[in-house]
């Protein structure tokens, strides 16, 4: 009866150790989220997510998120300050791709992972989570062709300079507006992912090209592209006049879309943080570890966790359309 009895408490005992075998000794990890800065609905969206991991909110996991205010020296800084402080692991979302290799480099040689979300560290030694913004680009800039039935004047208004997200996001614009010379850019500046900064840069643009100059609007995000959209309003145009295609897929945009303002194409806060989350844990706890966020099971036909050491978690980019509009909205107002 002695042995049974303790054979039941081992028993018990390994199923309680495996489900908190993210930390030996009841461990609880630190862990840094840098992010490139907090004004714009996205990069809100991802922390808030990331929040809601499940390791976050069961305590294995103490985060803290650095703002980086748009800005490649204060997130070295922050970088640098976390290696200081010895943080376990670090989540970075660089403003600007090539900027933060250095200070990635002495993370890692401290022995602290780094994993890279929604954009990318010109290094090959960082993960990363995110879309292929490549493709990205190549979607909405084939939306905005369609639109337009091959013929036009379009203007491109980019995400920050030097990040991975302008340059890739470019990169399948021009991809295919190549195969389209009808379509002609006539016009092409960052508004740095901000809402205000594109309505004044497209208010701008339609002083400098009245009376139809621009026949459609390229945004590399939604902020931006819902700057546009109060700009071409405030002219007393009809979106469908001057079409915007945009990338994103947030709440905002998303109520747009549904009524034929936008064209946006979703990309998940919530895989994108949550994701990077559980392989900084893997790099943490080890090969027994296994991924937490319900993500996982969202994308299984597209993203595969494997042991959890990939180099590249590649997300699908999800059209907005009428049939799934309510339910992403869902989604990503934090409805489920």
């Amino acid at each position: 009866m002695k042995f049974a009895t303790s054979l039941a408490a081992v028993a018990a005992f390994s199923l309680l150790a495996s489900s908190i075998a993210l930390a030996a000794d009841g461990k609880t990890y630190k862990i840094g989220a840098a992010v490139y800065g907090l004004k714009g609905q996205f990069m809100q969206n991802w922390v808030r997510e990331l929040k809601q991991h499940p390791a976050v909110k069961d305590g294995t996991v103490q985060i803290t998120v650095f703002d980086g205010n748009y800005d490649a020296l204060t997130q070295n800084n922050q970088i640098e300050t976390m290696i200081t402080q010895h943080y376990d692991a670090i989540i970075f979302v660089p403003i600007d791709t090539k900027a933060g290799i250095g200070t990635v480099a002495r993370a890692m040689e401290s022995d602290i992972p780094v994993i890279a979300s929604n954009t990318r560290v010109a290094s090959a030694k960082v993960p990363y989570v995110g879309n292929d913004d490549v493709e990205g680009g190549r979607l909405q800039a084939q939306a905005m062709v369609d639109k337009l039935k091959g013929k036009g004047n379009v203007v491109i208004i980019q995400g920050p300079i030097g990040q991975s997200a302008q340059i890739d996001r470019e990169k399948g614009e021009m991809e295919v507006l190549k195969k389209h010379p009808d379509i002609k850019i006539i016009e092409m500046k960052t508004a740095n992912w901000s809402r205000a900064e594109a309505l004044a840069l497209t208010e701008d643009w339609l002083n400098a090209h009245p009376n139809g100059g621009i026949s459609g609007i390229i945004s590399q995000n939604d902020d931006m592209a819902l700057g546009a959209l109060q700009a071409v309003k405030s002219r007393n145009l009809k979106p469908s006049d001057v079409p915007i295609t945009s990338i994103d897929g947030m709440p905002d945009a998303i109520q747009a879309a549904k009524k034929n303002e936008v064209t946006t194409f979703l990309q998940d806060a919530q895989a994108q943080s949550q994701g990077a989350l559980d392989v900084a844990l893997r790099a943490l706890a080890g090969k027994d570890y296994k991924p937490k966020s319900v993500i996982w099971e969202r994308y299984a036909k597209d993203v595969k966790w494997g042991d959890g050491t990939d180099k590249n978690y590649i997300l699908p980019w999800v059209p907005v359309t009428d049939a799934n509009a309510d339910a992403l909205y869902q989604q990503v107002s934090g409805g489920k």
